[in-house]
């Protein structure tokens, strides 16, 4: 078994990245003088899937734009959050109520995804279906990320996810999700993490370790020092 589309979040306003935001869709910043959007979909070219879904909706016409320009050599549908901005759980649920297919991978482009992943994201979908899952995040140790200011999110153990012990784990923006952890919810504004709090409750929320170095644009400052590098 195998995931056949990816979803990309592009949809947020990218406050703490302005002035570089007010005209430019953060996904579009550049590193390396290539924006972090195409960093992702090179990525997810390589691992495989068959098609891109892309939310969006803080200058859209933006994205777009960029999306048609590039011409990817892989099928990319833009699905626009509508008047309001959803969030990440709304903005999952509008993509994913467009496709037939069960399970989904979902990427952060804040996550500078670079080739060194792609075996442990294949790893990772491999383990999924393996155990017959219905979630996991991909998570590293938060003393690898490039910006140290995080604090962790989970403990790990087990490939189970808690929040009640130390927490030296960051979610690092990629996860897999079954379409069944949606039923009940609407297509409106709410965070993901409503849905991973409902299974942690149930310990029933797993993770999947990355051992690389994880570069995240968090902010203007890290920005600049990524641009250093």
């Amino acid at each position: 078994m195998k995931i056949n589309t990816a979803l990309i979040l592009c949809a947020g306003f990218g406050k703490r990245l302005n002035p570089l935001t007010f005209d430019t869709p953060k996904p579009l910043l550049k590193l390396n003088n290539t924006t972090l959007l195409e960093t992702c979909i090179s990525t997810i070219i390589k691992l495989g899937f068959k098609r891109i879904f892309i939310n969006s909706f803080y200058l859209k016409k933006i994205i777009s734009d960029f999306i048609e320009k590039k011409n990817f050599p892989i099928e990319i549908q833009i699905i626009d959050d509508g008047k309001q901005i959803l969030d990440t759980g709304g903005g999952i649920l509008n993509m994913i109520s467009r496709s037939d297919d069960d399970d989904y991978i979902v990427f952060n482009p804040d996550t500078l995804w670079e080739e060194n992943y792609v075996e442990e994201i294949k790893k990772m979908q491999d383990f999924y279906f393996q155990r017959k899952l219905n979630n996991i995040l991909l998570i590293a140790k938060k003393n690898l990320s490039f910006d140290q200011s995080f604090n962790g999110d989970f403990h790990f153990e087990n490939n189970l996810l808690k929040t009640n012990k130390d927490k030296e784990y960051i979610y690092i923006g990629c996860q897999i999700i079954n379409k069944d952890l949606f039923k009940g919810y609407i297509v409106e504004n709410f965070s993901i993490s409503k849905i991973w709090n409902n299974l942690l409750d149930k310990d029933e929320l797993y993770g999947f370790e990355s051992l690389n170095k994880f570069y995240h644009l968090t902010d203007l400052k890290v920005f600049k020092k990524l641009q250093d590098l």
